[in-house]
């Protein structure tokens, strides 16, 4: 017996942010923040220009048309996969924290 499970978007209902955070409700009822710093565009413009928004796509993301930035739900849940996040190279290092050769040698004696 197969059992078939059903993939349900979340999408975007609202808008609303501060001056350092977004904050955008989902259809699922949670209210997701991330701080302004991890969208450039949208951390530079004016107060006004970041509540001018609009749904694009049914919800599954923003427009500003003022300054030409579009954030999606997606970016907002999984922003590992969308966002280059301050502070963390655009690919992660597999070796991180591992000795290279010549540190294990010298460490060796």
């Amino acid at each position: 017996m197969s059992t078939l499970a059903e993939k349900t978007e979340v999408l975007a209902v609202e808008v609303s942010g501060s001056k350092d955070a977004l904050s955008i409700r989902l259809t699922d009822g949670r209210v997701v923040s991330v701080p302004l710093v991890w969208f450039p565009r949208l951390e530079a413009a004016s107060p006004r220009q970041r509540s001018q928004w609009q749904l694009i796509g049914g919800g599954i993301g923003v427009h500003w048309e003022a300054i030409d930035e579009d954030i999606s739900v997606a970016s907002i849940l999984q922003p590992e996969n969308f966002v280059r996040l301050p502070g963390r190279t655009a690919r992660p290092n597999r070796l991180a924290g591992r000795p290279t050769r010549r540190r294990a040698r010298a460490v060796r004696g």
